[in-house]
């Protein structure tokens, strides 16, 4: 009886004691500069390719190996504007940051003389923390949202967020408890700490990387100090038990291409033009801070509740710096960075989720970069947050357990009302959509259209405008009201005077 009363008594103690809470996951973003479909020896298309036999990259093997490959990850054709969709969740049409920010108050340079097209006041300050902000794009940023729940967020290496002297250019006005070497320019003056990374050049102070002295002068490429500082910030949120989210966002492989001398001599010796050996020098530099990352994982027994995903913020650059022919780097993709021709776009994205994604998969479902704000969100539990912007993106969490493909008729659009600078096959002013295999460039410059089937003609060699005319006015009126709804802005034409037409009224005037 006294056994039997012990027993009943036990079982009551356990059965009023609360459950332990299971922590959300860890979540790290590991989001590369300019870096190309092709620039990585993981192919991302149905077959290798002469560009994936180039590049050195074993820690992207790794992780793909653990995964899900998406061999069909879209970004915006430049930087900040993808940047701005992440942290936002709006497509670029709507949050109106459709240009590459630096000085505030203003335009680029390039946009001011345009021969042909007059360009609309775009929010060329970045994001803004209040709707006061003049030329901003309001919003609750990403950062914050995962602060309020409890996360530990680290933000190393390139921010972009914002223009100079306006909040959105310090990633702690974000939400980031964490700034390692953030700030507004989108680029580093060197990536040599022999050369102080920029710093005490006269003229170049608005390009020199901020925060990193203690690497001064020393014999250390920009991407190992900002891997040697990511895995030190770590620590304290490692040794609390605190989940945390690390951006991680490499300021490699963007220019100037420099070399990183521990990684250069066989590519030289594989008779790559200079500039090219210096590129490839770069990727694995940066293939090698994604395995340092790894490591530190695997060995603080983090992996099993470590979310990974691996993005590029466009395609890869093709129209200058490079050697060898221009507008060829991604291959089969046409043009590259700041063409909406996919080159400019399509990027390499990878996932992680231990015990959710089925190893070695790949998934061709057509995402973009909006959707990683969503995604985040439900991978880090958050459910009843509250924030002022209209999120566009959807969360591709579904799709991570590598047996599901889905949305693949949902339209993704790109809107660029603006001028980047260099000139190049798909490089202009122009909106787009693609839905399923299909994809409609709308060229503001001359008011063309251009049609192609993906699946078929990866290359978009061939316009099906003409030979397709119902599938061309059915995508012109989804991108037309998706650019209505946004309340898209729209370029002027400087010879009539008038605002670009939307793509159905141009539909219209050729008939």
């Amino acid at each position: 009886m006294e056994r039997y009363l012990v027993l009943v008594l036990l079982s009551l103690f356990l059965g009023c004691q609360t459950s332990p809470v299971e922590r959300p996951p860890n979540i790290v973003l590991f989001f590369v500069d300019d870096m190309g479909w092709q620039d990585t020896s993981v192919p991302f298309w149905n077959q290798p390719t002469p560009f994936n036999a180039i590049y050195k990259t074993p820690n992207m093997e790794r992780l793909a190996k653990k995964g899900v490959k998406f061999t069909n990850a879209y970004a915006t054709p430049v930087c900040s504007p993808t940047r701005v969709s992440l942290m936002t969740g709006m497509n670029a049409a709507r949050h109106r940051v459709t240009n590459w920010t630096l000085k505030p108050d203003q335009k680029q340079p390039m946009e001011l003389n345009h021969p042909l097209l007059e360009f609309p006041d775009w929010n060329y300050n970045g994001i803004g923390l209040d709707s006061a902000t003049p030329n901003a794009a309001y919003a609750k940023p990403l950062a914050q949202l995962l602060t309020e729940a409890g996360y530990y967020t680290i933000h190393a290496g390139k921010a972009h967020f914002g223009a100079i002297g306006y909040p959105s250019s310090d990633p702690q006005n974000l939400g980031f408890a964490i700034n390692i070497a953030g700030h507004a320019a989108g680029a580093p003056e060197s990536y040599l700490g022999r050369e102080n990374f920029g710093n005490g050049k006269a003229g170049k102070e608005i390009w020199a990387v901020p925060g990193l002295e203690k690497y001064h002068g020393q014999d250390v490429f920009l991407t190992e100090a900002l891997t040697q500082e990511v895995t030190a910030a770590l620590d304290k949120p490692v040794a609390t038990k605190t989940p945390f989210f690390l951006y991680f966002a490499l300021y490699g492989i963007h220019t100037p291409l420099m070399t990183n001398d521990r990684f250069i001599t066989p590519y030289r010796e594989k008779g790559l033009e200079e500039p090219e050996a210096r590129y490839a020098s770069m990727i694995e530099s940066m293939d090698e801070a994604l395995g340092k990352v790894l490591d530190y994982l695997e060995d603080h027994q983090l992996e099993e509740n470590t979310i990974i995903l691996f993005m590029s913020d466009n395609g890869g650059l093709s129209a200058v710096a490079r050697g060898g022919e221009k507008h060829t780097h991604n291959r089969p993709l046409k043009s590259g960075k700041g063409s909406i021709y996919e080159g400019g776009i399509r990027v390499p994205m990878l996932a992680y989720w231990p015990n959710k994604t089925l190893p070695n998969t790949v998934n061709t479902t057509p995402l973009i970069i909006e959707d990683f704000f969503p995604s985040i969100m439900e991978m880090a539990e958050i459910k009843e947050a509250q924030f002022p912007q209209i999120v566009d993106g959807q969360s591709f969490v579904s799709l991570l357990d590598g047996a599901v493909e889905e949305n693949n008729k949902r339209p993704l659009f790109w809107h660029y009302p603006n001028e980047w600078g260099p000139e190049g096959p798909g490089i202009g002013s122009y909106s787009a959509v693609r839905q399923g295999d299909w994809k409609l460039i709308y060229f503001h410059t001359d008011q063309s259209l251009e049609l192609y089937n993906l699946k078929e003609d990866i290359y978009e060699n061939l316009n099906l405008v003409e030979s397709k005319a119902k599938k061309t006015k059915e995508l012109a009126q989804v991108l037309t009201a998706h650019l209505q709804e946004v309340k898209a802005q729209m370029p002027t034409d400087k010879i009539t005077g008038e605002i670009v037409p939307w793509p159905t009224s141009l539909l219209h005037t050729k008939k």
